[in-house]
């Protein structure tokens, strides 16, 4: 049996769950979330958790219990409390600014580099802080990774954009000529 799979997912009271043909939608405070469940997979509403369960011990049926159960905590957690990735821009000239929906960074280019903000997801910007605030994980995860994408950072000096607390392991740079 899944570890993971056989927990229950407890359900907070402001949180609303509710099945309806395999899908399987999460309401609360922050918003709406819904996912459907694969037809190996089953899920109950009990008084205050989700207990997803699967028919039998194959192989597929196996992998997709333990992930629909995670999928499901996430969307709980998502319109509960929200998930949240921080980002910071480190190097000389390097800047961050919001205007509107668009995320303006300058990180080295001869141009600026524009990011428009996907539908369900916050930009905050402040200073040299990039915070990346919604309600779906994997579209925050997904946002975050894309704007680092823009410049990662560099291996010798450590400039670019990166999420706070992340640890770099510096190259040393060739040494002088003798």
């Amino acid at each position: 049996m899944s570890r993971v799979g056989k927990k229950p997912v407890s359900v907070p009271k402001e949180a609303k769950v509710k099945i309806e043909n395999s899908v399987l939608t999460v309401e609360g405070p922050k918003g709406k979330l819904s996912h459907r469940i694969p037809a190996e997979i089953s899920a109950e509403i009990t008084d205050d958790s989700i207990l997803v369960k699967r028919s039998s011990d194959e192989r597929t049926e196996r992998s997709l219990h333990g992930l629909t159960r995670a999928l499901v905590a996430n969307m709980v957690t998502g319109v509960t409390e929200g998930f949240k990735k921080e980002l910071e821009v480190v190097g000389v000239g390097y800047r961050a600014e919001k205007k509107d929906k668009t995320l303006n960074l300058s990180v080295g280019f001869s141009h600026p580099v524009e990011f428009a903000e996907p539908e369900g997801i916050q930009i905050q910007v402040e200073k040299q802080l990039i915070r990346v605030e919604g309600i779906d994980k994997c579209l925050v995860g997904q946002t975050a990774a894309k704007i680092r994408s823009f410049k990662k950072p560099d291996v010798y000096k450590g400039k670019g954009i990166r999420y706070v607390g992340e640890t770099l392991r510096k190259k040393v740079g060739k040494a002088g000529a003798k």
